[in-house]
């Protein structure tokens, strides 16, 4: 054990003052909400989720009479860490565990491994105390390990109704994403439906940032992730003001959504700032994209600066209207055609296939891309079939083409600069981070507010934790209903409940300040040294929040240095 891991687990997590005493904790209804989905929409939730639809968001507080509050028996609760590693996934179980011995010292916890495979395969541990000290403040997931695997058939179902049944589990914490948290939903309704005593608590985790609504402030994990990319930028930033000769595109994990981008902006200042959103409503096309980059590399070439930093949101590719269309000819073709395909040994052959039965436009963009592209395109499918965004090197893609155009304009007299280049993708580096004081503080929170719910004996809720602009103890615990998170998309070709994913608003007070200020940093070297994550110092350092959460709801003018 490091020294820093020592030392790390003497921090104490802070958390709202109503959780100090969560025996006493009453539930207080603070009103209804229904998703904001249209009348057939809305119908259908309802008859997916008969028996948990519809309640109330609830807060908790002291109980005002000793008959409000609820019999104080051991619980036996499982937990189950889903999808992507986050930072601070320890800290809800940590949490958890505080609850439920508050609750009773006689209380159990059982960590299920692997993910929700762990549950279908009674594979799991006992976490006790020492359990609780060793795993206190550290990053990634690695006390139970994770997994994407969701309980989704009626068999799956049964099974996991058996394993919890036979643990004599009177509730079920899920940590993970949307996705996850819909399969809680899920859950949730099919215990109620078996009059099973299983009660299931949602609990919202991704680094992405695109598990957030009018309730959900944050998800766990995000600060700590895009502090430590912000970073790995400011260094770059400054080796592009001291080498003076590259262009560094760097790509930042969120295929749904821009958050982790639009935030690293905020702390690092770059030259270039793409964000997929804008890009989408602006229906920019790719080459409309790569002009917007070329522009700005020719008029710093101008002032005699042939180096920058550009930021590149790792789902930008998907939101270009004419790649989308494209991926979605490619499914189908891909789909429709998979045994021929598989007789095709080569790339070219496969490549000459599939360009002739693309439309006009389709085979058009896609005779554009690099052959490299082309290739990821066609190899790399994801369990579906669909091509595998993620694995784009969207960064390598925008250099390519920028260099071209760069190379074309230079022959006609109008560049005059250099062009070097650098790629960079920061994605994993920033999943199992130790979390910052506000993620270790926010995550144990969370785990404390889940434990206080079950004890409450509500199901089908998400585990909330609001007014984080504040400090701890005046951050408030709520339950807010799964289903009031949720609409019904399409996927994989039938029409399915989940939870909405959160994209960047373009009217939100964050993005307004990045429009407010990106024209300067085109052409200024206004970087910011944003410094490593500092765990022990003042609370001006070590406790900082994200800059667009605050931006978000504090006055738009009393935010500085963003």
């Amino acid at each position: 054990m490091t020294s820093f891991i020592e030392q790390r687990a003497l921090y104490q997590p802070r958390y709202p003052s109503a959780l100090k005493a969560i025996s006493s904790l009453g539930a207080v209804e603070v009103g209804k909400s229904d998703p904001d989905i249209s009348a057939d929409q809305l119908s259908q939730l309802k008859s997916l989720f008969p028996n948990t639809f519809g309640q109330s968001v609830i807060e908790m507080q002291p109980a005002k009479v000793e008959s409000e509050q609820k019999n104080l028996k051991p619980l036996t609760v499982a937990v189950v860490l889903s999808g992507g590693q986050a930072p601070g996934g320890h800290n809800v179980i940590c949490g958890l565990y505080e609850a439920l011995q508050q609750i009773s010292p006689k209380s159990r916890l059982i960590g299920f491994k692997g993910g929700p495979s762990g549950i279908l395969k009674d594979d799991y541990v006992m976490v006790e105390r020492a359990e609780v000290d060793l795993f206190r403040n550290t990053g990634g997931f690695n006390m139970l390990g994770s997994g994407r695997t969701k309980i989704e058939t009626p068999e799956q179902f049964k099974t996991c109704a058996e394993v919890l049944k036979k643990h004599d589990v009177n509730g079920l914490v899920v940590i993970g994403g949307d996705d996850s948290n819909t399969n809680a939903a899920l859950l949730a309704e099919f215990f109620k439906t078996e009059n099973s005593k299983v009660k299931v608590i949602g609990v919202p985790k991704t680094i992405d940032g695109d598990l957030k609504n009018k309730y959900v402030e944050a998800s766990f994990g995000f600060d700590t992730a895009v502090r430590l990319y912000s970073e790995l930028i400011s260094n770059i930033s400054r080796d592009a003001q001291s080498a003076r000769k590259y262009y560094h595109f760097i790509r930042l994990m969120g295929r749904a959504a821009s958050h982790i981008t639009l935030e690293a902006a905020l702390q690092t200042h770059p030259n270039i700032v793409l964000i997929s959103e804008e890009v989408e409503t602006e229906n920019k096309g790719l080459f409309d994209v790569v002009e917007d980059v070329v522009q700005v590399i020719v008029a710093r070439a101008e002032a005699g600066k042939d180096y920058g930093v550009v930021l590149v949101p790792e789902g930008l590719i998907e939101f270009i209207p004419e790649i989308r269309a494209l991926f979605n000819e490619l499914n189908n073709i891909m789909a429709d055609n998979r045994e021929h395909l598989t007789t095709l040994n080569s790339f070219t052959s496969k490549n000459e296939y599939i360009n002739h039965k693309l439309s006009k436009d389709a085979s058009y963009t896609f005779s554009s891309l690099p052959t490299d592209i082309q290739r990821q395109l066609l190899m790399d499918r994801d369990p579906h079939g669909n091509v595998q965004v993620s694995r784009i090197e969207t960064e390598k893609l925008l250099i390519e083409l920028v260099e071209g155009r760069l190379s074309e304009l230079k022959s006609k007299g109008d560049y005059k600069g250099s062009f070097a280049h650098q790629s960079h993708f920061l994605g994993y580096e920033g999943r199992c981070a130790a979390p910052t004081n506000f993620d270790a503080d926010y995550a144990y929170s969370l785990g404390l507010t889940a434990g206080a719910l079950l004890n409450l004996g509500v199901t089908g809720y998400m585990s909330v934790v609001k007014n984080l602009t504040k400090d701890r103890d005046q951050w408030q615990a709520i339950g807010v209903p799964l289903t009031t998170m949720m609409n019904i998309e399409q996927r994989n070709g039938a029409k399915k409940p989940v939870i909405k994913k959160s994209l960047v608003s373009l009217n939100g007070a964050p993005f307004e300040r990045l429009k407010e200020k990106r024209t300067h940093w085109k052409l200024s070297d206004d970087y910011r040294f944003s410094g490593a994550i500092q765990y022990f110092g003042p609370a001006e350092v070590c406790d900082q929040i994200p800059k667009s959460l605050r931006l978000e709801h504090e006055a738009y003018h009393s935010v500085k240095d963003c």
